[in-house]
C-alpha cells in the first residue's frame, strides 16, 4: 500500500510573506530609482525659453 503524504508535507516551497515582501521591497526601490532618473533627466535639460543661435549668412 503506497504512504499517503498530507499536502502540507508534500508541498516543495512554502507560502509565505517573506516572498512577498522582498518582492515589494524591489518594486519600492525601482521606483524610487526611476523617479530619480526622471529628476535628474529634467536637471540637467536645457531650458525650452532660449534663444536658436542665429544663422551665418555669407
Amino acid at each position: 500500500m503506497p504512504k499517503t503524504i498530507p499536502t502540507d508535507k508534500a508541498r516543495q516551497g512554502r507560502r509565505g510573506w517573506h516572498v512577498l515582501l522582498i518582492l515589494i521591497c524591489a518594486l519600492l526601490l525601482a521606483a524610487v530609482a526611476w523617479f530619480a532618473v526622471e529628476f535628474y533627466g529634467k536637471s540637467i535639460e536645457p531650458a525650452a525659453d532660449q534663444p536658436a543661435p542665429a544663422s551665418q549668412t555669407n
